[in-house]
Order: structure tokens, then C-alpha cells, then sequence
């Protein structure tokens, strides 16, 4: 895997909490991450996967919640998960055109390995989020295949990259290159340590509002392109504009054991993450989490059996709070930070954050 710098390569370090091993998402064990990323012409696009376990999901559930913050968006999924408080797909991410097609190929993915589902059981409550990357993908082509998103399942695994790739290739976030970004912290309860992972799909902002560690940032980012912009003649291709637009998808896993309910008061907190990176959730951003536990799965069947689900108590989530803050924080940055300057659509330039770092 290519070395790329993250935020604690900076010295950036966020919160207080622990780390996992990678301090990604997949420091959940059993968490795994896929991608394919598509640069041809003008199409720079993608799908990543994020996997819950290595077993069949369909026939082994586990206990999901989703949250909207802003909900200019275009799921798929999440009004099921909600209902009935489980998640029995990966979950994919992508370009906003391409949310039907990728559900499709999901459900034939899911189809293939499940003979029963439109049979002698149900069917599948796909789930796929996205974020609209047309300033550097020419998103009116669909070009994403079956291949492509059986290929970013298939390919899945822990220590997965982030930036430009998967769904994260096209991706703008505060006026700059936007994509892919992990982070995850441990925490104890009792004698039991527990471990809570993000990853985003980064593609908002407004770049005078970007803030690391409290410190606003963007403003002098401003100033450093208008030079950049004077110097060049008036070529303004890596200018950023300062509306704030875009979206982000934050997806949340973690081993402690909650129930939905306690799920999603725990990723609302993502909230918190977020809006210490400079978003003012915008008219058009659409900032919706969707979250996970593993600690507990759900047979598709039903036994004759009362179904028995541990969960932890309610006072003891503050630190689950704390962590997810700090965990979507950082990944937030490291999206950034790891996503290369990209040259996309029509010669539509988006420098990346790491470029600045030592003139800020």
C-alpha cells in the first residue's frame, strides 16, 4: 500500500481518546473496506464497500441504526434499517447518479449467494449512500458495472486506502480534494475495552469555515489561492469558490454491545465531529450517518426461541459519544490530507489540504 500521510503524520492529534491498531474503521474486528476506482477521460468516479463481517449478512444481521442531520441526499436503505433496526447488506458508496445501479448490482450480489430471497423468504433492503462529485466526474455517464461493485465487495479488507479512491475519487470537501478518510478509538466499560470506527465520504464545506484543532485554517487557504490566482494570470481552475456545498456520508461500526435505539443516539454525535471541521450543514448538504454494532447478530430465521440482546447502560455512553466525535473529526481530516490534487472534468483542479500544511 502506497505511504500516504495522515493527520497524526502531521502532529495532528485529535481528541483524547485511544486509537485502534490502524485507526481506521476496520479496527472493529471483522470490518473490512473495499474499492474500485474508475479514471477514464473525463470520468473519475468509484464505489467502496464497507462490510460489516466475513459471514452472509442476509442470514446474519447486525444491529444498524442510520441519522439525518441535513437531508439533502439520495439513500437507499435507510428507512428499513430504521424500522426494523438491523443491516443485512454491505453498504456501498458512490456518486449520486450511480445510487440506482450500484443498489441493483448489490442485490445481485446478495442474490447470488441467497437462493431463498423473492422465494420462500423476503427480499433485500439494499443500502447505498452518496455524495454528488461532478466537478471533477462527468457524472452523466453511468459507468459503474456489476464487476465494478462486486469487485470492491470482493476485494474488501482491514488495512484499506483513503483520498482520491472509490467512491472518494471525485469527491470536494471545503474547496479542496475531498474522498475517503477513516479513524477509530478505543474505549473501556468495566473490565471490557470496546472499539468505535468511522469512515467518510467527504464532499462539503466552505473553504473560509475549515478548521483543524479549533484553529481556523481556510481563511489563510483563501489568501494563499487569490496570491496563487494573481500570480497566474487570472487562470483560476484551483480557486476554490467559498458557498458552502456538498455532502458527506459518515458510516459508523463499533463491537459494543447497544441496541438500536442506543445506536443512534450514539451516531448523532458524528454531528459534533463535524461541525468541528467548519460545517454549517448547508441548504444543500446532505450529512447522514449510518451506524452499526457487531457485538450482536440477528439470524434471519426465526427459532423457538426468545432472542436474548446485551446492551450496555445508558450512563455509560458518554464515552461511545466522545469517541465517535473524535473519531469523525479525524477521519474528516485524513480524507483530506490522503486525497492527492486531482485534475478531473473539463481540467477542474482541487488541490490537496496536504499541500498547504506547512504555509498555514
Amino acid at each position: 500500500m502506497k505511504n500516504v500521510k495522515r493527520a497524526r503524520d502531521y502532529h495532528i492529534h485529535i481528541g483524547n481518546l485511544p486509537t485502534g491498531p490502524l485507526n481506521k474503521i476496520s479496527d472493529v474486528k471483522g470490518v473490512t473496506v473495499g474499492h474500485t476506482t474508475v479514471r477514464q477521460g473525463d470520468v473519475h468516479t468509484g464505489v467502496t464497500a464497507i462490510l460489516p463481517h466475513q459471514g452472509n449478512l442476509f442470514k446474519d444481521k447486525v444491529v444498524a441504526a442510520s441519522h439525518v442531520l441535513n437531508g439533502f441526499g439520495k439513500t437507499i436503505g435507510t428507512v428499513q434499517i430504521n424500522e426494523l433496526g438491523t443491516l443485512e447488506t454491505p453498504i456501498l458508496l458512490t456518486n449520486t447518479l450511480s445510487v440506482g445501479i450500484c443498489a441493483t448490482h448489490l442485490i445481485n450480489y446478495m442474490l447470488r449467494d441467497n437462493p431463498e430471497i423473492g422465494r420462500s423468504t423476503g427480499t433485500i433492503n439494499p443500502v447505498v449512500g452518496e455524495c454528488n462529485d461532478m466537478h471533477i466526474n462527468d457524472i452523466r455517464q453511468i459507468v459503474l458495472t456489476e464487476d465494478h461493485v462486486f469487485s470492491a465487495i470482493e476485494g474488501a479488507s482491514e488495512d484499506f486506502r483513503e483520498g482520491a479512491i472509490g467512491a472518494g475519487m471525485g469527491m470536494r470537501s471545503f474547496g479542496l480534494k475531498g474522498g475517503i478518510g477513516s479513524a477509530s478509538r478505543q474505549f473501556a466499560i468495566g473490565k471490557n475495552t470496546y472499539t468505535l470506527g468511522v469512515l467518510v465520504l467527504s464532499n462539503y464545506g466552505s473553504l473560509p469555515d475549515l478548521t483543524i484543532k479549533g484553529r481556523n485554517v481556510g481563511r489563510k487557504i483563501a489568501e494563499l489561492q487569490r496570491d496563487q490566482e494573481e500570480a497566474d494570470k487570472g487562470n483560476d481552475s484551483s480557486v476554490s469558490d467559498t458557498k458552502d456545498r456538498g455532502s458527506i456520508i459518515m458510516i459508523a461500526a463499533t463491537d459494543l454491545p447497544v441496541t438500536e435505539r442506543q445506536l443512534q443516539r450514539i451516531i448523532k454525535r458524528c454531528g459534533v465531529g463535524l461541525s468541528r471541521t467548519g460545517s454549517n450543514m448547508g441548504h444543500g448538504s446532505g450529512d447522514i450517518v449510518i451506524g452499526f454494532s457487531t457485538a450482536t447478530h440477528i439470524a434471519h430465521e426465526p427459532t423457538d426461541k426468545i432472542l436474548n440482546h446485551s446492551s450496555v447502560h445508558e450512563e455509560e455512553l458518554d464515552l461511545p459519544f466522545q469517541a465517535i466525535a473524535e473519531a469523525t473529526e479525524e477521519a474528516i481530516l485524513n480524507s483530506m490530507l490522503t486525497a492527492e490534487t486531482t485534475v478531473g472534468r473539463s481540467g477542474n483542479k482541487l488541490q490537496s489540504l496536504s499541500e498547504y500544511l506547512e504555509e498555514i
